[in-house]
């Protein structure tokens, strides 16, 4: 029957699609459910893409506007904000559209609607219209992802209360914007906005940003964020949030108990999300889910219930696409009955901010609560040759390896490109090297990629140009 499959997924994001197309790959009869109404996720329709568009937009806008400092006279610079959200949209509908034809390359069945369990092995999947058809399944992954979380009696209106959706389809550029957290998606819209020309203020309850990152890197972070004009108040509880006409007025308390009061044209709150469980029939079909109602899964992503799988943000662990679309292959390949895995201590995250901040494995902190001895090895882009070359000097390598066998243990970066330095850094750890391996190896010059040989060699404090 043309509506009986060995395996489907539900969800289309990163995780999702790439656990479809890797089951179709393995000879798996694969069909990919996805409500949306196109693929992708909130990675590729409202998160990750349209995010790093608007990012490098505002970042070459910002750019062109000081050249003259570098010997480049240009005329009057003016922002077109209407131009650039159709340049960010267009940007996701390739990508989208690239996704879709995937599906289809691959000869996995896409149905565009929201799927929910009538039983273990029956899906119901409904349309915009609310037409409903019925497939079975031997086999189900969730992929469902995660939702942005609101403060408790706060809604979005995604106007002048805004989520990360909100923040990106913003028709005018705010005077005056707050960010609630101090987390990856705040401030890269933050740094979006605040570059366009808005007044940003971060609040965040913590006495540091970027939680659960090297506390040495998210100071430098900071305070190069303060230096660009974006301003900080830490150790500050939001109370409440008040609408008013078309702004808002965030009422705050500190540590000490004093109150503040912040107005703005638009409130992006920013912190965290939540899995997005909700409206599948878990309960119905005894998945079990635990406190922060993520699914609970075995090291196979099994449920509890033995043809049941779950990936990705619904599952605890970073939420991140990357994340997702690695455990995507892992469970399609136990599936197909190969030995899929997922190296969780070699997993990058990255905020695409400028700096670019990036971090993988261990910190410092995480190796002193381990009672694990360690050495450092840190080199600084101010004596990088091409961050001179280009005047993009800021921040710093930092590496630490385990103290007797010199085993990189992690790595934390913030500087040009560091996105895509990592990706060295996470090689290298899948293949158990030491520091003294990266070390050894010849970085081409003038790169920024030698920013991480250099501190390599750092690590046995023989740093060739510090």
């Amino acid at each position: 029957m043309s509506n009986k499959f060995q395996a489907v997924v539900i969800g289309g994001g990163p995780g999702g699609y790439v656990c479809a197309i890797r089951l179709a790959q393995l000879g798996i009869k694969t069909a990919c459910i996805e409500s949306r109404g196109s693929l992708g996720g909130t990675c590729l329709n409202v998160g990750c893409i349209p995010s790093k568009s608007l990012l490098n937009l505002s970042e070459e806008f910002h750019k062109v506007k000081n050249l003259s400092s570098k010997g480049i006279e240009v005329g009057e610079v003016k922002l077109n904000l209407d131009k650039m959200m159709r340049n960010k949209e267009k940007a996701v509908t390739v990508l989208t559209k690239g996704v879709e034809f995937l599906l289809k390359k691959n000869k996995v069945t896409y149905y565009k609607g929201v799927g929910s369990f009538k039983s273990k092995n029956e899906i119901s999947i409904k349309d915009a219209n609310n037409n409903e058809i019925v497939i079975f399944s031997e086999k189900t992954i969730i992929a469902t992802g995660s939702v942005p979380a609101a403060l408790p009696g706060i809604s979005f209106d995604e106007k002048t209360i805004v989520s990360s959706t909100g923040a990106l389809k913003l028709d005018k550029v705010p005077k005056k914007m707050v960010v609630v957290g101090g987390g990856y998606i705040g401030l890269e819209m933050g740094s979006v906005w605040s570059r366009l020309g808005s007044d940003v203020h971060v609040i965040e309850f913590l006495d540091h940003i970027t939680p659960g990152m090297d506390k040495e890197i998210s100071n430098e972070f900071m305070k190069i964020l303060k230096k660009q004009g974006i301003k900080f108040h830490m150790q500050h509880r939001v109370d409440k949030i008040i609408k008013k006409n078309s702004s808002a007025i965030i009422s705050t308390t500190d540590t000490d108990g004093n109150k503040k009061d912040f107005d703005c044209e638009v409130v992006l709150v920013s912190i965290g999300r939540k899995p997005n469980t909700q409206g599948l029939n878990l309960e119905k079909i005894g998945v079990n889910l635990d406190n922060k109602n993520r699914v609970q899964t075995d090291k196979n992503f099994k449920t509890n219930l033995d043809n049941i799988f779950a990936i990705g943000d619904v599952i605890s662990g970073p939420m991140l696409a990357h994340k997702a679309e690695d455990e995507g292959i892992a469970v399609a390949e136990n599936i197909a009955g190969q030995s899929g895995h997922v190296n969780y201590d070699t997993i990058p995250g990255v905020i695409y901010t400028t700096p670019e901040v990036a971090s993988i494995g261990k910190t410092e902190e995480q190796l002193n609560e381990m009672n694990i001895k360690y050495k450092v090895g840190k080199f600084s882009f101010m004596a990088n040759s091409r961050a001179k070359a280009i005047d993009d000097t800021q921040g710093f390598v930092k590496i630490l390896a385990e103290e007797k066998n010199d085993k990189v243990l992690g790595a934390h970066l913030i500087g040009p490109h560091a996105g895509e330095l990592i990706a060295e850094i996470g090689v290298a750890m899948e293949f158990g090297a030491s520091s003294e391996d990266i070390a050894r190896t010849c970085h081409a010059h003038p790169t920024f990629s030698e920013a991480i040989k250099e501190a390599a060699l750092s690590v046995d404090k023989r740093a060739i140009h510090s």
